[in-house]
């Protein structure tokens, strides 16, 4: 999540930051450095003692090892870690303007979802300009630190699900013999547009102005319910959850 983040932030209009790497030596942050432009540090030390924010992007299980070298008096951290909440980075980080964010692929377009809250020690104006950074990677929602598991088992996971429904889509047009190419940009092209249709009205208004009585796409969305499709959704849901909350 952290190379789309920073994708997303190097094609930005608007930000006029540098982007700063380090890594545990897998290599990755020399990888994205150069593809975005950005520059890399020898260690976490070098990287808070330069940043005037650091992003924490790792698996919570490293949040240990990886906390050396960042308790930069008055440095702001950003997390980014999966079911870590601001009450546990506190207790690794204490007294530092800590933040968190779940945001969902893509920020790498500037079109992400980006769950937010920030600690007790984060003033009004870091505050302002934390939201600020991250709108520029798409819609900033301000959801309180304990729903944030929740809010990310919709909108981080799924654009997996979405894309699993696309994929589908386009193996059922190949099969009736519809060009590959062709397939996926009809399908690509209607997921896009029906995305754009959801933001200006309810999705049971969508699902009711194309399923005529009787019609074509009331034959599929019976095939749907008999088998349960929004139960399964839901249990993906709920998977997804208790994979987080360990």
């Amino acid at each position: 999540m952290a190379a789309a983040m920073a994708r997303g932030w190097a094609g930005a209009d608007g930000f006029d930051g540098e982007l700063l790497f380090t890594d545990g030596g897998s290599g990755r942050a020399a990888a994205i450095a150069k593809e975005v432009g950005g520059r890399t540090a020898p260690d976490n030390g070098a990287l808070a003692a330069d940043a005037d924010l650091v992003v924490l992007a790792v698996k919570p299980a490293h949040l240990g090892p990886v906390i050396t070298g960042l308790t930069v008096p008055g440095k702001p951290i950003l997390s980014v870690l999966g079911a870590t909440s601001l009450a546990v980075l506190a207790k690794a980080l204490p007294t530092l303007p800590l933040a968190r964010v779940m945001p969902n692929l893509a920020v790498e377009n500037r079109q992400g979802v980006l769950c937010y809250d920030a600690g007790d020690e984060v003033d009004k104006k870091l505050d302002a300009r934390l939201k600020e950074l991250l709108g520029l990677l798409g819609t900033v929602i301000e959801v309180d630190d304990s729903q944030i598991d929740a809010a990310t088992a919709v909108m981080g996971c799924s654009p997996a699900y979405v894309a699993l429904v696309a994929e589908t889509l386009i193996e059922g047009a190949v099969r009736e013999g519809i060009d590959p190419d062709l397939a996926r940009r009809m399908v690509v092209e209607t997921v896009a547009g029906t995305g754009a249709l959801l933001r200006e009205h309810a999705p049971e208004d969508v699902r009711r102005a194309v399923a005529s009585p009787g019609g074509s796409t009331e034959a599929g969305l019976r095939v749907l319910e008999k088998k349960k499709f929004r139960k399964m959704l839901q249990r993906a849901i709920d998977a997804s959850l208790e994979k987080m909350r360990g």
